[in-house]
C-alpha cells in the first residue's frame, strides 16, 4: 500500500545519487541474486512505487540500502530511506545525514510534541540504540540536495541567535517551562526554512545558531519530563553542530543525553554516551565537561576509585585553565558546575568512603563559585546542601539551609528542582524536630505543585 504522503526520504536519496529508477532496479536485483534472492527482480515501476509511499517487503530494504549506500559513498540504513515499519520519526532517534531529510524528521518530531501533547507520543531511546546514534551523529556527515535561498538571509539569522540567546538566559534564570512550546515552536519554522534552503555564505551561522536552538529545545524539555522529544532535539543538535564544523558543540550536547540517563537511573548508558563524547572532545571546556561528568557516572554506581580518576582529570584541566576564547554553549561549564558534581558524586559515594570531603563541603564550594544569572542550579544547590547537612547527622543547620533553599525553590519552574526537592524530603525523614517538620511541610507543597512524572 502506498501512503499518502509519499517517502520523501528516498526520494532525496535517490536524487542524491543521479541514477535513474531503472538502474536503481537493475543494481538491486544483482545484489539480491548475489545473495542468493533470485526473485528479487524490481522494475522502474515499483521503484517509482516505493517513492510513493509503498513498503517494499524484506529483503528488499535493505538491497536497497546497499544499492544506495555503493552510490552516494556513505553507509545508508533502510531507516535512513524511511523504510522503517512505522515511519523515521517514532522508530528512534537516528536522523538520516541529508540536509532536507533530517529536517523534515525535526520536523516532523515537533509535530508529534506539540500537537499530539501526550507524553508518550516518541519512544524512549536507551541502550545499544541510543549509543549508536549519538556516536553516528557525532561522526557523520551530511549531503545538501537544496541549493535554495529561500530560507535565510543575514537579518533572519541574526534574529535567530538574538531569540535564542533569550530563552537560554531565561531558562536559566527560571526554568524552561513556561518558555518550552515557544521554543519548540521555533526549532519548528527553523525546520521548514532548512528544507526552503541555506546560502552557502550564512551555512555555518544558521547550522550553528540550530544546534544551540536544538540543544535548548532538549534541555526545556528534559525540565519539563518531555524525555523522548528531549532526545530528538538533542539528535539533531548534535547534527547541526556537525553541519556547522563544530564538533565539541556537539560533544557538549551529547552529554547533556547522558546527564538525562542519569537523571533516569541508566547510569551504563549514561557511560556509553561518555565514552562517544571523550573520543571526540579537542577543547580543554569540553574534556574537562566529560570527565567530570563521567566521574560523577561512576559515583553513581559506587566506585570511588574511577569517579576520582575522572573528577581529578577535570581539576587538572580547570587548574591549567579553559583559555580565553571558550564558547557561549559551554561557559557555564567552570569550577562551580565542577564543584557541583563533585558535591553529587561525594552525596552518591557516602558510606563508601568516609576520608573524602563531604557532599555539603562541595556544594558550599558550588554556591559559593555560582556566577549570576544562573538561578535553577543555584537552587538545586541548596537544595542539594540541606539534603547532605541532613544526611551528616547536621538537622538544625540543615533545616536553616532547606528553608533558606525552598525560599528560592517557589520562583523556578523545574522537574530538576522538584527531584532535589524529593531528595530533600528523603534526607529530613529520620528527624521529628518542629524545625525539620516545617521544612517537609514547605518541601511537600513545593514538590506537589512540580511533579517529576517519567515519561517512558
Amino acid at each position: 500500500m502506498a501512503s499518502g504522503s509519499g517517502n520523501p526520504h528516498l526520494a532525496l536519496w535517490i536524487a542524491v545519487t543521479g541514477l535513474s529508477h531503472g538502474e536503481i532496479a537493475r543494481r538491486i536485483a544483482v545484489a539480491g541474486k548475489a545473495q542468493g534472492h533470485k526473485q528479487i527482480t524490481p522494475d522502474t515501476t515499483r521503484v517509482r512505487r516505493w517513492i510513493e509511499g509503498e513498503r517494499p517487503r524484506p529483503p528488499v530494504p535493505a538491497l536497497l540500502a546497499e544499492v544506495l549506500s555503493e552510490a552516494v559513498g556513505q553507509p545508508l540504513t533502510p531507516g535512513d530511506l524511511g523504510l522503517t515499519s512505522n515511519g523515521l520519526f517514532l522508530d528512534g532517534i537516528q536522523l538520516p545525514l541529508l540536509t532536507e531529510a533530517a529536517a523534515q524528521a525535526l520536523a516532523g518530531w515537533t509535530q508529534m510534541d506539540l500537537f499530539v501533547n501526550r507524553r508518550d507520543a516518541l519512544k524512549l531511546a536507551v541502550g545499544a540504540p541510543l549509543i549508536l546514534a549519538a556516536e553516528r551523529m557525532l561522526g557523520g556527515t551530511a549531503r545538501a540536495l537544496n541549493n535554495g535561498r529561500k530560507g535565510f538571509d543575514a537579518d533572519t539569522v541574526t534574529a535567530l541567535e538574538e531569540v535564542t540567546g533569550f530563552f537560554t538566559k531565561a531558562d536559566a534564570s527560571k526554568g524552561g517551562g513556561l518558555y518550552r512550546a515557544a521554543i519548540v515552536a521555533q526549532l519548528a519554522e527553523v525546520a521548514r526554512r532548512i528544507q526552503d534552503g541555506v546560502p552557502g555564505s550564512l551555512r555555518t551561522r544558521v547550522f550553528a545558531a540550530t544546534a544551540d536552538l536544538a540543544a535548548l529545545a532538549g534541555w526545556v524539555s528534559h525540565d519539563c519530563g518531555r524525555y523522548p522529544a528531549a532526545q530528538r532535539y538533542w539528535s539533531y543538535g548534535t547534527y547541526a553542530a556537525g553541519e556547522a564544523g563544530q564538533l565539541d558543540r556537539g560533544v557538549e550536547i551529547v552529554t547533556r543525553m547522558s546527564h538525562q540517563m542519569i537523571y533516569l537511573g541508566r547510569p551504563r548508558d549514561a557511560l556509553g554516551l561518555l565514552g562517544v563524547a571523550a573520543k571526540k572532545a579537542t577543547m580543554p571546556a569540553t574534556r574537562a565537561l566529560v570527565a567530570s561528568q563521567t566521574g560523577r557516572v561512576h559515583a553513581a554506581l559506587g566506585d570511588p576509585r574511577q569517579a576520582e580518576t575522572h573528577l581529578g582529570t577535570a581539576d587538572e584541566v580547570l587548574a591549567d585553565g579553559l583559555g580565553d576564547d571558550v564558547p557561549e554553549w559551554v561557559s557555564y561549564f567552570d569550577a562551580a558546575e565542577h564543584a557541583g558534581a563533585r558535591a553529587v558524586s561525594a552525596r552518591d559515594l557516602t558510606g563508601l568512603d568516609s576520608g573524602r570531603r563531604s557532599a555539603s563541603m562541595h556544594f558550599e564550594d558550588a554556591l559559593r563559585l555560582r556566577k549570576h544569572g544562573y538561578d535553577r542550579v543555584q537552587v538545586m544547590d541548596r537544595l542539594g546542601l540541606a539534603a547532605a547537612l541532613f544526611d551528616e547527622g547536621e538537622p538544625e543547620r540543615g533545616a536553616a539551609a532547606a528553608q533558606r533553599a525552598l525560599d528560592e525553590a517557589g520562583r523556578v519552574d523545574s522537574t530538576l528542582v522538584a527531584s532535589r526537592l524529593n531528595t530533600l524530603l528523603a534526607a529530613a525523614r529520620p528527624y521529628e524536630t518542629s524545625a525539620v517538620k516545617d521544612v517537609q511541610g514547605r518541601a511537600w507543597e513545593l514538590a506537589a505543585a512540580r511533579p517529576t512524572a517519567i515519561a517512558a
